[in-house]
């Protein structure tokens, strides 16, 4: 967090530019870190999209190749339960509620997408399984009323089972949320992340969050790995079918790489098996085994 802006202004100073649309999330937990964000988009005008200029690239009848200037998105933290919200927002979630209407209503005056999560949405550390979905998708209302554009519901804690991730998106639909709205965020401290990606695919959700190298984490819950490993997520989706538009091997390298460079386990099991199995290929190809 502290240093989110010198991120944003590297990103922003430097013309990074990617060959296919990209959305940097920018978390804004009030409106004193979203002014922040606008003064610094204020000194690089043209160097990012807009909500109305990512639309229309995304809406075009064929998207052009890069380069493609970074779109921005704001991102808010909720939590679906009082304990959770006290210990990582210190008020709570009718408050938070307040705060994040503020930044929201801001945010889309700027011209910027939002992105809200909610966070133990299947497991909380301080008040266990029985999260309520209603409650979550009271929150999740609440959230698209005052404009947000999606919803990311987060398994903060990993504590999510196929059974509780199928009724919480049953709660949603019945509450009249579409699954355009929603996103998955999912941990694997219990090693359930594909199972539940899996629960969800059925139910109609086509996002998911992940992280390279499986890093994360959450300061608030004890033993919680991170996020479900992007090179994990892509081998995964791909073998049912799908097209993630994801280099796996390229993702690879990089999760070697970056979990090197901060010092933690890599925790991708697709990611080690594929630089494994690129290694063995070459010890063949020159007769070193």
């Amino acid at each position: 967090m502290n240093n989110s802006g010198e991120i944003l202004k590297h990103i922003l100073k430097h013309d990074i530019t990617s060959p296919s649309p990209l959305t940097f999330s920018f978390l804004a937990p009030n409106i004193k870190g979203l002014d922040s964000a606008n003064a610094i988009l204020a000194q690089y005008p043209t160097a990012f999209e807009t909500e109305t200029q990512r639309f229309a690239t995304s809406t075009a009848t064929e998207t052009p190749r890069g380069p493609h200037k970074p779109a921005l998105e704001i991102a808010v933290f909720a939590a679906a339960t009082e304990s959770f919200s006290q210990k990582n927002l210190n008020c709570s979630i009718a408050t938070s509620l307040e705060r994040f209407g503020e930044v929201i209503r801001a945010a889309k005056d700027a011209d910027l997408r939002v992105r809200a999560y909610i966070s133990v949405v299947l497991g909380c550390p301080f008040e266990g399984y029985d999260v309520n979905p209603h409650r979550v998708a009271e929150i999740a209302t609440d959230f698209l009323e005052m404009g947000a554009d999606e919803i990311a519901l987060g398994d903060t804690t990993g504590m999510g089972t196929a059974p509780r991730t199928k009724d919480l998106l049953n709660c949603l639909r019945k509450a009249g949320i579409r699954n355009e709205d929603i996103a998955m965020h999912f941990h694997d401290t219990y090693g359930q992340a594909l199972v539940n990606t899996a629960v969800a695919l059925e139910h109609g959700i086509r996002t998911f969050d992940s992280s390279v190298g499986g890093l994360g984490g959450c300061p608030y819950s004890p033993g919680a790995s991170g996020n479900v490993a992007t090179e994990d997520m892509v081998y995964f989706l791909e073998s049912l079918g799908m097209d993630t538009g994801v280099d796996l091997d390229a993702v690879a390298d990089i999760g070697a790489w970056i979990t090197n460079e901060v010092g933690k386990p890599h925790g991708s099991s697709v990611g080690k098996a594929v630089l494994a199995a690129r290694l063995r290929a070459q010890e063949v190809r020159t007769g070193d085994v």
